[in-house]
């Protein structure tokens, strides 16, 4: 690695680390950044994966007074997250590259458009926490809920840019109301999800570990200045900066397709 890619990196993942502290969608910085720099994107995204899981996981620290009031959903939500994150990581290691490069400009367009509708969704829990309104919980609702879980578990162990508004949709949509518990619960599910397509590439043998220790460093400060000082930051210029960034990464990428 030359200089300028050490301190690209560094920064990138730094930043990734606030914007997932502040926000969420770190990835759509990090991945790309490797993707620069000449990193197959299979690799890219295994090793952006490993980089930011550390600091997913560190920010239940923040959670861990509330871990007591969603560990009854655990039984329910872990098993078919463990599953999807499994299925997906194997599914990213077992196609072909060519094709995961050409869906990854879709990808991003994707996640970077999940990631403009996070206002939306957080509107809708705020407004049914102050209405008293919430969606039965039934055993319909349940299943349902399971299996979007699935789902988004599959994509999230194949990519993972956007998990975190698709849990929070799935949530609401249950009859959570509370932000701060949808937020454990969606913390501890997305790291597992992370955690197992980590451990996965890691034996798959798809890690950069070189750029990996770097970019970890990078994420580690970027989640502590982002959990420090997030309730100082204009959080809507954040958003509107990220969404910027992730539709400027769709058309280069779009681009560079053709």
């Amino acid at each position: 690695m030359t200089s300028v890619e050490i301190i690209a990196l560094l920064a990138a993942s730094c930043a990734a680390g606030i914007i997932n502290a502040v926000a969420g969608g770190g990835t759509l910085v990090t991945f790309p950044v490797l993707i620069l720099f000449g990193i197959p994107p299979v690799i890219a995204n295994a090793t952006s994966t490993l980089a930011l899981v550390f600091g997913i996981s560190g920010s239940l620290y923040g959670f861990r007074a509330r871990l007591a009031e969603v560990r009854p959903w655990f039984g329910t939500f872990i098993p078919v997250s463990i599953a999807g994150g499994w299925i997906g990581s194997f599914l990213l290691t077992h196609g072909s590259e060519n094709t995961f490069a050409r869906l990854v400009p879709y990808l991003v367009l994707f996640a970077t458009i999940l990631f403009m509708l996070q206002g939306v969704v957080r509107r809708r829990v705020a407004h049914q926490a102050a209405s008293g309104e919430a969606p039965p919980i039934g055993r319909r609702h349940l299943l349902i809920a399971m299996v979007f879980q699935f789902v988004v578990s599959i994509y999230g162990g194949y990519f993972g840019a956007g998990i975190g508004i698709l849990m929070l949709a799935s949530l609401g949509f249950l009859g959570f109301s509370d932000i701060h518990r949808m937020n454990t619960l969606k913390s501890v599910l997305g790291s597992l999800i992370n955690l197992i397509a980590a451990t996965w590439f890691v034996l798959c043998g798809l890690i950069d570990w070189p750029r990996m220790g770097v970019m970890t460093v990078g994420a580690v400060a970027g989640y502590y200045l982002g959990a420090t000082y997030s309730q100082r930051l204009p959080q809507n210029i954040v958003r509107h900066l990220i969404s910027v960034i992730g539709l400027i990464i769709t058309v280069v990428m779009f681009w560079k397709l053709r």
